[in-house]
Order: C-alpha cells, then structure tokens, then sequence
C-alpha cells in the first residue's frame, strides 16, 4: 500500500479558497476582483468565488470593488485544502470586520452534535472508536464495553442510521454477543468529521426511529504514515495525493483481539479471535466540476470459543451461592464482510450540484456451536480460615444443558441512488430517488436440552408439567427450545426525500428552517411467500431562532412523522418464520431544544438542553438477550418515550473539550392492550462524564477520563418468559475508564537530528479499563433446582478491571 501511494507523494502544490461575498445589506456583490499572486478571478452575479492559491505559504489576497472599500487577507493553506472565507465589503472608508460561516454554527442550528476525531482517537475504552466516545452522550446508552451497539432514546439497536461519506453502512445480521463483534465499521484513523443527531433529524437522513451517525472521512494532501498498537491488536493508515491534488488516496488497515478482555472473565476458557479489516476511501477529480469517490471495506471476522470451567459467586451474605460450570464443545463463527460504493458528483453551476451514488453490501455469516454444560448450584463455604473457603459445601441443584446450532446467512444489498442540491438566493432545495435491492439468504437450526438431576425440562409453550422425580414422565420428550427455518427472502425498496431550507434574518434575530418530506415503498417476496407492498410518507420539519439578546441563545423546534420500514431481521419471528405482512413502525416525534453559550473562568462553555416525546405505534415487540435482538414480526403494540438530556461542554482545563452528561428517560409499550410496561431499553437515568487534562509543569504528560453511570435495564428474566410477568431489570452500570499518555514528538514540534527526526508524532501510554473493578451484568442465566422448583438468576458478568499499553506514532 505504501508502494502505491509512494508516487503520489510530492511538494504541496495548492489550495482552493471559496466563498460568497456581500455587502452590508447581506446581498451578494458581483463583478469583485480577487487576485493573489500571478492568478485571480471575480465573483459572479451571486457573488461566489473560487480560487487556487499556492500551498504551504503565506498567500495574500485582494479583494477590490469600486464601490467598495479593498480587503486583504493573509491564508496558509496545506496541499488540497479547501478553505470557506466569506467577507463582507463596506462602502464606508472604515472597512467592516470580516464575516466567516462556519459550518459548526449551521449544524448547531439544525440540532447536529460534532465531534473532535482526535478526542475519539485519545479517549480510553475497551471497544474504543466512534461508538465509545456516544455512549458519553446524554440519550445514548450502551451497556456492554464488548458491544459498538448502542441505543438512543428508548430505541435499539437497529434503530440507528449511520452514513460514511454519504453511503450507508450495515452492520451484521446473526451478532448475538458482544464479544463477537470485532470491529466497528467506522475506522477512527481516517475519519475527519463525526456528525451526530439524536432525534428530530431532516428528510435527507433515512428511515429509522432514533439516530443518525453521519462520519465523513478526509482527503489527504500529503503523504503520511500513522501507526497505533496495543495489547489489544493495531491499525495502520497511509495516505497520500497527487502533485496537482486531483488524486488523493487513503487506507487503513486494523487487527484486534480480545483475549486480554474475555480472559479476565469468570469463564476459564480457550478463546481465539481474529478481528481484521482493510479500508480505503479514494478520490480523483476530473476537472473544478466533476470528482469521483471510491468507498471500500473488507472484513473478516473469525471467533473460536472453547469454555472450560466457570464460576460465579452470587446471593447475598446470610445465603451465599454459588454456580460452578463444567463446559464441553465449543463455538466457531465466522464473518465475512464487503462493501464497495462509487460516488459521483458533478458541480453544474455554483447553485447546482448532482451526485450519483452506487454502493453494494455482501455479507456471510456462519455460527456454529455444540456445548454442554453441567452445573452445580450450591452453597458456599463461608468460614474465614477455611482450606475451603469460597468452595461449594452442599449442591442444591445438579444438572445439565446442551446447545446445538447450526445458522448461516448470506446477503447482498445493492444500492443506486441519486442525489442533488440547488442554491436559489436564500433558499436551498436538496432532493434523492433511491433504489435498493435486498436478497437475504437464511438457514437457522438451534435447540436447546436442559435436565435437572436427570430429568428433561419441558420446554415453557408446553402444558404438560414434569414432576420427576416424584411422578413418572409419560409424554414425548421435547427439546426446551427448537428453531428450523430455511428463508430465501428478496426485498425491494424505492426511497425519495424533497426537503427546502431557509435562512433569514428579521431585524436582528436569525431564523432557519427546513421542510421536508420522504416516501418509501417496499415490496417483500421469496420461497412461500405471498409477495406484499407498503408504502410510507414522512413529513418533518425543523425550525431554529437565534434571537438578539445580550446572552448568546439558540432555540431549536424539530419533529414529524418518522417511519421505520421492516429490514429482513425485523420480518423473521422468534420461531425463524418470515412475516411478509409486518408493517412500518411510526413514531410522531418531537424535539425542544436550546443552546446557551457563555464564559466561565474567561474561557467558552456551552450548555444544550433537549426535551422530547415519542409517541410510537405500530410496534413490533422484541426481546434483548445481550446485543442479538429477536422479534416477534407482529405489530401487535404501542409505545411512547420522553425524556430531558442535558450537555455541559467546554474548556474545565485550558486548551482541551471535556463535557458532562445526564438524561433521563421512560419509555413504556403496550402489548395487545395488556396495559403498558418498560420497554427493553427503558435506562431511566444517564450520567456520563469525559475528562481531558496535562500536568501544567509537564504538559506533554495528559490524562483522559471517561466515565459512565447507568441505571438497570429490564433484561433480568429468561428469554423466553411473559414480560407481564417479569419485569426485573439488571442492576446498575457503572463504568470509568483512564487512559495516561506522555507525548514524545508533538505535531508543532521538528527534529533535524537523532532519532525522533521521522516522527511527526509520537506518545506511549497506559490504560486502566473499570478502574474500580465493578460488576457489571449484561444477562442472567436461569438455573433450575429439581427439588424446590425454584429458579435462580445468576448475573452474567462483564469485564473486570484491565491494564493495556498502547502508542501511536505518525510519520
């Protein structure tokens, strides 16, 4: 790859600076000359500007008018920067200060939360990258540090848009675990913007109930090297451009593995994973009208498992329990992941601009496993002392329980869509027509056997009550869980969005607002399957006023009718069968929102504040069992959620972002007019802290802090149980993460000798993973006791406290 990139690398040739220039009425200036150096140009009627200046260099530039007074201004752009300089020309002799647009401020309005990518880079965690730095975010909430999965606003997982440099990405279908996952899509080292909406989103953003995570990965204009690496596996990214900027290029490389994570747990097991992915995000423009991009991702994801032993300590201090596991058989799952989009956009005029996108989605998925597990539940020597402290004196309950599967899914999703935007003065008009072709392949067999001393257990659908030992079993035995399924499932989908924005300003007071709508039809065939069409509309809307006050105040109102078409996982019940007849969930959504922006210690804070409510129907229930998600293809329930979050970010230490978090939230359903109960992601309460600081005497010595408190989910009861008759919910998580780093070669520092000379960046590192070693759960198993009946939970631990080393260098 280096080799490839090698010829691309040369001295920095130019940079582009563009813009709109207008008078002190806010209207467009035409005719204006804007010359630097030995090149130049002139705005035309709109008063738009594009010009390529000399790179790497102090670069002065002219703007004069007749009626107008000159402006100069000074620009050092690197090789294919592209720089937005939007002054404002006075008629007066006393020159106006010039106006820059930054897009931060347009996203702000439109209720957007951005995110620094070197925070993302910096900031410890077990699975970190994009994902770990949201779950700091009020309304986010994930509670598994082996998952990138998370949940916004009382949705779950499936509910969350994300987009790389416009194409939509898909993560895979037969996840049951966290620790299987690997990798997340989102490759931190090539990413140069993360944008993140949490509700109340335009049209332009698809059709899901929650979230949109829109990551836009940069282009280059040097040739670079970046490297990182830690105990738990590394990445390495090249880039590099063209003489003439036309081509630039960059990919990235990662490994991972998670022994160092699952290997501290309460499983004594023979684990083997291997977490690997290529990226590469090309582009090439043709001429100042037309470029092309390339967006490719190969993945391979490969996990053994091999249990051996395990055991769990439990019940409280007058009645400690214990659970001991002896485990044979093992697990094997294999994911194989490509995906390929091309991109072109075309600049007709300065107002104009059309994309064509083509993106394809290939995914092969195999999850086998066969394990028996015979357990002893009992009680627990407690005798300080003791050669036996901590063992199983006397065993309540004996039993066992086989797990057989067999699952393989193949899936091929293609996409061809287009996409335009158009500038007429104020206004700005964005349209899309997509179509997508889904084709899903899908062999599900799994069983389950569980016996208690000897006595099979009747699965919970049956009517028939084993009473073994005491009264003899004359019915049919029956696996306790038993799914066959074979689905051959093709899904064609048309989407299109129109929305309209607008900014102006009424005296003194900005206002902006965007008005939208989508239309979604989709049709569902394959092997006895009666083919079925739906289709969707939803209106959405987005109103932002920055009033003239003498407090920096923005206030935000969003909200519409969302929809969420059936994806093929939510088509497929609990039994494997596919339901061509489940139709859209809706939500009517509404979002109140302000951002007040202040000084505090001379330095700049700002605190958002968001209030919501969903009000959902057509729902379609569904369980949680770790992060695999099992549907019951009915829309057979109603729910709403409401909720406040609340975000303090700003400089708490001089020179770096941290922030504060809390969220509070409800979420409820109704489920065939049974009354409402929680919803699986009802998580009541969020606080979340992250925390950047440096020694002041040594100020190349930094910490980062990352904290987060959850309040239990429901997920206490089996699986397969009536929610209405478990409501337990799993106990509170609580997590705080550090990571320690000393930087040896910092960006604005040069060596001309020794051996820091090739390093543009350099620092070693030390992390602590669950600082205070907490418990966290993510499930229970249910152990069954023959002679009293009884059921007992036991807590399925996450990671314990883990030290990691780590660095990164850049050359």
């Amino acid at each position: 790859m280096c080799l490839v990139l090698l010829p691309l690398w040369g001295a920095a040739q130019t940079g582009t600076l563009k813009g709109i220039i207008l008078d002190e009425n806010n209207a467009p200036i035409g005719d204006v000359n804007i010359t630097a150096q030995k090149t130049g140009t002139t705005t035309n009627q709109n008063g738009f500007f594009l010009l390529k200046i000399p790179a790497n260099q102090e670069v002065t530039v002219s703007f004069t008018h007749l009626a107008f007074k000159t402006i100069q201004a000074t620009f050092t752009l690197k090789n294919g920067e592209s720089m937005e300089f939007n002054p404002v020309m006075s008629s007066n002799v006393e020159q106006i200060s010039t106006v820059v647009i930054s897009s931060e401020k347009r996203k702000a309005i439109e209720g957007i939360i951005t995110l620094e990518p070197k925070t993302i880079r910096k900031i410890p965690g077990a699975n970190a990258g994009v994902e770990n730095l949201l779950k700091t975010l009020p309304g986010v909430s994930g509670n598994n540090e082996l998952s990138t999965q998370y949940a916004v606003r009382g949705g779950n997982y499936d509910e969350n848009l994300v987009y790389v440099n416009g194409f939509e990405v898909y993560r895979p279908f037969l996840i049951r675990s966290g620790q299987q996952e690997g990798l997340s899509f989102v490759n931190t080292d090539l990413v140069r913007n993360v944008d993140f909406s949490a509700g109340g989103f335009q049209a332009k953003y698809g059709d899901k109930l929650s979230s949109v995570l829109d990551i836009t990965y940069r282009q280059p204009y040097d040739f670079g090297v970046s490297l990182d690496a830690s105990l738990l596996g590394g990445s390495l990214a090249v880039e590099g451009a063209s003489k003439d900027s036309k081509f630039t290029g960059i990919v990235g490389v990662r490994y991972r593995d998670n022994s160092l994570l699952v290997d501290a747990k309460q499983t004594e097991t023979n684990y083997d994973p291997t977490f690997f992915d290529v990226q590469s995000y090309l582009t090439y423009k043709f001429s100042d009208k037309f470029q092309l991009d390339f967006l490719g991702n190969a993945s391979l994801n490969k996990y053994d498992y091999q249990p051996k032993t395990r055991q769990t300590n439990f019940g409280t201090l007058d009645n400690p329990l214990a659970l001991l596991v002896y485990y044979q058989g093992q697990e094997k799952d294999q994911y194989q992941t490509l995906f390929g989009a091309l991109k072109g956009t075309y600049t007709v005029n300065d107002n104009l601009t059309l994309q064509l996108i083509g993106s394809t989605y290939h995914t092969t998925e195999e999850e086998y496993f066969d394990i028996l597990a015979q357990y002893r539940l009992g009680e627990v020597n407690t005798n300080i002392g003791d050669e036996n402290l901590g063992e199983v004196e006397f065993s309540e309950g004996i039993g066992s329980q086989l797990n057989h599967g067999r699952n393989d899914l193949d899936a091929l999703i293609t996409n061809l869509e287009h996409k335009g935007s158009y500038q007429l003065e104020d206004n700005h008009f964005e349209w899309s027509l997509k179509y997508t072709h889904e084709d899903i392949r899908d062999r599900l067999i799994e069983w389950e056997v569980i016996d208690s001393a000897g006595f099979s257990i009747a699965p919970p659908s049956s009517d028939a009550f084993n009473d073994q030992p005491y009264t003899p079993y004359e019915g049919p035995l029956a696996a306790f869980q038993n799914v066959r399924a074979k689905n051959q499932t093709q899904i064609d989908r048309i989407q299109a969005y129109l929305q309209w924005s607008r900014r102006l300003n009424i005296k003194k007071t900005e206002l902006w607002f965007n008005v939208g709508g989508r239309a979604h039809q989709w049709a569902v065939s394959g092997n006895n399957i009666t083919s079925k069409s739906q289709i969707a509309l939803s209106p959405r809307a987005q109103i932002a006023v920055k009033p003239d006050w003498k407090k920096d105040m923005l206030f935000r109102l969003g909200g519409g009718l969302y929809y969420q078409p059936p994806f093929y996982r939510e088509l497929r019940d609990a039994s494997g069968e596919v339901n061509p007849e489940v139709k859209a969930q809706k939500s009517y959504h509404v979002v109140l929102g302000n951002d007040y922006s202040f000084k505090m210690w001379d330095r700049p804070f700002k605190l958002t504040t968001e209030a919501y409510y969903k009000k959902i129907t057509d729902v379609n229930p569904y369980t949680v069992e770790n992060v695999r998600i099992r549907y019951r293809a009915k829309n057979n329930a109603k729910a709403y959620a409401y909720g406040l979050d609340l975000r303090l970010n700003g400089e708490f230490v001089p020179g770096t972002e941290s922030w504060v978090s809390f969220g509070y939230l409800k979420t409820e359903e109704n489920i065939e007019n049974q009354g409402y109960i929680a919803r699986p992601t009802d998580q009541r309460l969020k606080f979340a802290a992250l925390f950047q600081d440096y020694v002041p005497v040594m100020p190349k010595m930094k910490m980062y802090l990352n904290l987060v408190y959850n309040t239990g989910v429901p997920g206490g009861s089996p699986s397969y149980a009536n929610p209405y008759e478990y409501q337990n919910r799993l106990p509170d998580y609580k997590r705080a993460d550090l990571g320690l780093q000393y930087v040896i070669v910092d960006y604005n520092e040069t060596f001309n000798r020794g051996w820091r000379k090739p390093f543009k960046y350099l620092s070693i590192g030390f992390e602590i993973f669950n600082i205070f070693d907490v418990q966290n759960s993510i499930t229970n198993t249910w152990v069954r006791d023959v002679y009293s009946k009884r059921q007992y939970a036991i807590p399925n631990y996450l990671t314990p406290r883990v030290f990691n080393v780590r660095t990164t260098m850049k050359f």
